[in-house]
């Protein structure tokens, strides 16, 4: 029999503004260690030099993980032109290089071919699995690989400065699965001049932004104390871009237990994803169908609340 895992049952969102030289999972134990929470996990992985939001799940709230990283997303990031990487960053071995810089005109008109449904294949140098291994570690073995192309929705892709003739800051908004690596290297290479990224920043997720994410120094300084816990977040806020279903008492029991619940709704049609609450709180989400909510997924919170 497994050990039980120890910690606080607490659940909700701690939003934190990654710093560069993280990765995603190191911040998860970072906050998981501070707060002695049981359960936590984060919605969308940052690269370990990229900064921005990165939305930490606690407890009950990992289960609406899935709704965080399937919404849209924003970055900016600043792209070096005249040089290819293998990694289409920074971090990365040169392989190309290219004396053309293109002009403000060329970009912006370039930038056009990347809205709306693209193809983009994602970065050597990525954790898309290939034959059950992480791309990653092949490339790190010298492996180069033919990695299928992914489609992307892409809102918009703009240029908001241009420092000098080698680099320019994009901004970016997409859906899932988006490489903003990928976005840079295929720019370069439409342009004739090869391009990497060098800064990356997560500006927004969803209904989280970085301007409300907490740094890590603060997480370590209030670690273990009271005051880290003011900075939770409720967990129906992952749950932002899904309709919300009101239910009564006796629905909320059926739902606890899994089975379908009644529920009221006049804004949702047969077969919507939606969420049940009761009295404000989050009970279950799932499939709306003729007058019930099909519970996917059951929140197992305080009655009176989180």
């Amino acid at each position: 029999m497994g050990r039980k895992r120890k910690g606080r049952d607490i659940s909700g969102w701690l939003l934190v503004d990654k710093p560069a030289g993280w990765t995603s999972t190191a911040v998860v134990s970072k906050v998981r260690w501070a707060l002695d929470a049981k359960k936590a996990g984060h919605a969308g992985t940052l690269d370990p030099e990229a900064t921005g939001v990165l939305a930490i799940a606690l407890g009950e709230a990992t289960k609406t993980v899935t709704y965080v990283t399937d919404a849209m997303k924003a970055y900016e990031f600043t792209v070096r032109f005249g040089q290819a990487t293998n990694t289409d960053d920074a971090e990365g071995e040169v392989i190309n290089t290219s004396d053309e810089r293109p002009s403000d005109d060329q970009i912006k008109e370039a930038l056009q071919r990347f809205v709306g449904d693209i193809e983009q294949v994602p970065p050597q140098f990525s954790a898309v699995k290939v034959d059950g291994e992480r791309a990653y570690k092949k490339a790190r073995e010298g492996e180069a690989m033919e990695l299928a192309a992914r489609p992307l929705w892409v809102e918009s892709l703009i240029l908001v400065d241009r420092p000098d003739a080698d680099t320019c800051v994009l901004e970016l908004v997409c859906g899932k699965g988006g490489y903003v690596r990928s976005i840079a290297r295929d720019l370069g290479d439409a342009l004739g001049c090869f391009a990497h990224v060098v800064v990356l920043r997560r500006t927004w997720s969803g209904p989280f932004d970085a301007e409300d994410g907490v740094s890590i120094e603060t997480i370590e300084k209030l670690a273990r104390q009271p005051e880290l816990d003011a900075f939770i977040q409720p967990m129906e806020i992952g749950l932002s871009d899904v309709p919300r279903v009101n239910t009564t008492p006796e629905g909320a029991v059926k739902l606890r237990n899994g089975n379908p619940g009644m529920v009221l709704a006049s804004d949702v049609e047969y077969g919507d994803t939606c969420w049940a609450a009761l009295d404000g709180h989050p009970i279950a989400v799932g499939q709306y169908k003729a007058g019930q909510l099909h519970p996917v997924r059951v929140f197992n919170l305080p009655q009176s609340g989180n």
